[in-house]
């Protein structure tokens, strides 16, 4: 049990330590990211609930009786990957990084939103990562440690990213770009979660490769976006 809940947590912690370590000019207090943290592992919860309620409606919808089978199941993956897991996942991972860090006078650099966008999607994917590795075994703890765990941390990063500009913006009046920033917080991880799950779910060969390639590119945009946005931090106040 212990091998099994050590090999769960440390690619996730690994991950959140690494990220908080590019935080350059200010760390964030390590009691805010437990928060955080905690936060992002009860969201599982109330994604699970809306990812079940969210493949009910999508399987009763009339349109699948006018549909080849074929098509009316990739057609469903895409609405159901893209939609309902992501945008459940992603939403809820939203939610937990923002209620606590919104308002709070720590979030005072734009990097500090990716700070957060990473640590709540880091405590969602390693609650999600103990379910799976405790039903399935170590050999699910090391494919999902370079599949599944980075790519909560990559739309974590890009969460962030956009939820910091929106305070920035929020900051200095500028309400119609903060609105936009936070549509971009979700939707982007939204996209690249979907996108994620629906090569995944496909079992065709093309796609399979196409999985791994999704996965490489994606890494190395989310390595050098981070570096950038250290780079780059500004202070809002």
């Amino acid at each position: 049990m212990t091998i099994l809940l050590a090999a769960s947590l440390l690619p996730p912690l690994y991950l959140l330590w690494k990220v908080y370590q590019s935080d350059k000019i200010e760390k964030e207090p390590r009691s805010l990211l437990f928060t955080i943290f905690l936060f992002g592992m009860l969201s599982t919860l109330p994604a699970g609930i809306l990812e079940g309620i969210g493949e009910l409606v999508l399987s009763h919808l009339p349109i699948w009786n006018f549909m080849p089978e074929g098509v009316a199941m990739r057609v469903f993956n895409l609405l159901f990957y893209f939609i309902v897991v992501g945008g459940s996942e992603e939403y809820v991972k939203y939610q937990a990084m923002k209620r606590p860090t919104w308002h709070n006078p720590e979030f005072n650099y734009v990097f500090d939103g990716v700070v957060y966008g990473v640590t709540a999607s880091l405590g969602f994917a390693a609650l999600e990562n103990i379910m799976y590795v405790f039903d399935t075994g170590l050999l699910t703890a090391g494919v999902r440690a370079w599949t599944a765990i980075p790519l909560h941390c990559i739309a974590g990063i890009f969460m962030g990213h956009y939820y910091g500009i929106a305070r920035a913006a929020e900051m200095r009046n500028e309400f119609q770009i903060r609105d936009q920033m936070l549509r971009r917080s979700i939707l982007i991880p939204m996209i690249i979660h979907g996108a994620y799950d629906f090569i995944a779910s496909d079992e065709s060969e093309i796609l399979s490769i196409l999985f791994f390639v999704y996965i490489v590119i994606l890494d190395v945009v989310a390595l050098r976006s981070l570096k950038k946005y250290s780079r780059n931090d500004v202070r809002m106040f």
